[in-house]
């Protein structure tokens, strides 16, 4: 077998028994449908229901439908309307034609026709309430979804195939922003020498480019993209990912320009922090241990490089890392970039509690076998954040001619995407693969 068809037997069976546990027949999932703007007939570009591009390659297909039953093959209804104003989706084709029970329709309300037989008062249906239809009413029921979200956080070797895929796709693209950036490019002259490269468009992207050059590394999620070449380029900072089939990349990189020998050691310091936490990704693993041990790293980067005169622990005890490492270690990472379920306690539900003074972090769950996370460490000088650390009775311990100095690069962050392997076994590092395949 295939797999992908290995893939679609394994969510089969996870439907099954989540089904049967929560006592509903049948399982319907809608792909959701294209939402417009307030007042005005541009739509927003077209986001698919996680749950169904779980079971389909297909990602850009509104106003179609799964239905899933035990002992049956799959149904797609799949829309494709007659248009001559867009382009409609083309004829069905790849291997999960053959896999599924087929229905086409030329309209979105024929859908209600087509699964008429699967629905029954022990439906489960998932989606969002626009995408309600007559008979056809999304109730998301909790039980059924803390399940399928639980098992979410493992991939299958299909999933991890095409993640692979979306890094290999997106590493070209990091390497010619890179390059666009040493040669005194734009932020926006970067931006789209990563389009170009990895033959996306805005569209295609798996969420916005972060592309941030000198203090606007800064700004953890800056959004956006200066068309003016900057005076000295010194640093910059490039958070961007590419998607494969529905499955998602996202890489981090800072890149130094030539001269600036403190802040590209500092860069160093914090890689080197970086795999090591890389290596911490292990089977058993309580993730919120490897974000605290983030700060301890991030503590003795800044210990060595004469920023603090503090001992690590108590520089993270009384609270000196956080303004320089203010978010998360990372996340779950798959069908969508932030993935679901990284905070449940069980696959009942329940939440998993963050560190106390760590609210940031979006993972707190132990490592499984299949899971594939985010390690991105980052030292910044944030100038909200100085100034709250200058107020504080930690003030006198910090030297501030140095942040002075670090401050007009911005900041580091360095991600990679992460396989957790079984039995103990040293973490896949997707990104680094790729990167020396593509270097």
């Amino acid at each position: 077998m295939s797999l992908y068809l290995d893939h679609l037997a394994t969510l089969q069976a996870q439907a099954d028994s989540a089904l049967a546990r929560t006592g509903f027949d049948a399982l319907l999932i809608a792909s959701g449908i294209e939402k417009f703007a307030f007042l005005d007939d541009r739509p927003y570009l077209f986001q698919p229901n996680p749950h169904f591009k779980h079971w389909l390659p297909l990602t850009n297909h509104p106003h179609s439908w799964l239905a899933v039953r035990p002992g049956r093959r799959p149904r797609v209804v799949y829309y494709q309307p007659d248009d001559y104003w867009h382009v409609p989706p083309s004829a069905p084709g790849g291997e999960w034609v053959d896999a599924v029970e087929l229905v086409v329709i030329r309209e979105p309300e024929a859908a209600a026709k087509a699964l008429a037989d699967c629905v029954t008062p022990r439906t489960a249906i998932l989606g969002e309430a626009d995408a309600a239809l007559p008979g056809l009413v999304p109730n998301n029921p909790e039980p059924l979804l803390n399940l399928l979200h639980w098992a979410r956080g493992v991939k299958s070797p299909y999933e991890l195939a095409q993640m692979r895929a979306a890094q290999r796709r997106a590493v070209p693209g990091h390497l010619a922003a890179r390059d666009a950036f040493l040669a005194g490019a734009s932020e926006a002259e970067i931006h789209r020498a990563y389009l170009a490269a990895t033959g996306h468009t805005d569209r295609d992207l798996p969420y916005g480019n972060i592309i941030g050059l000198n203090e606007h590394a800064a700004v953890l999620h800056y959004q956006y993209q200066d068309e003016a070449r900057p005076a000295e380029p010194r640093s910059f900072l490039i958070d961007a990912g590419a998607q494969v089939n529905g499955y998602a990349s996202d890489i981090t990189r800072t890149w130094v320009a030539p001269g600036h020998e403190e802040f590209a050691a500092l860069v160093a310091a914090l890689e080197r922090e970086q795999l090591g936490l890389v290596d911490e990704v292990r089977e058993g693993v309580d993730y919120r241990d490897i974000h605290l041990s983030t700060h301890r790293r991030i503590a003795r980067v800044l210990r060595e490089a004469g920023v603090v005169d503090m001992g690590d622990e108590a520089m993270v005890a009384e609270g000196v890392t956080r303004p320089f490492f203010p978010h998360g270690i990372g996340h779950l990472l798959g069908l969508q970039v932030h993935d679901v379920g990284g905070f449940m306690a069980s696959e009942q539900g329940g939440v998993a509690d963050k560190p106390a003074g760590h609210r940031y972090l979006r993972l707190t769950r132990p490592l499984q076998a299949g899971m594939v996370v985010t390690i991105e460490p980052g030292l910044y000088f944030i100038p909200m954040l100085l100034r709250e650390l200058r107020a504080s009775p930690q003030a006198g311990r910090v030297d501030w001619a140095a942040v002075d100095r670090l401050s007009r690069y911005g900041g580091i962050r360095i991600e990679d995407d992460v396989a957790c392997r079984a039995g103990g076994a040293v973490a896949e590092n997707l990104t680094r693969d790729a990167f020396a395949a593509g270097a």
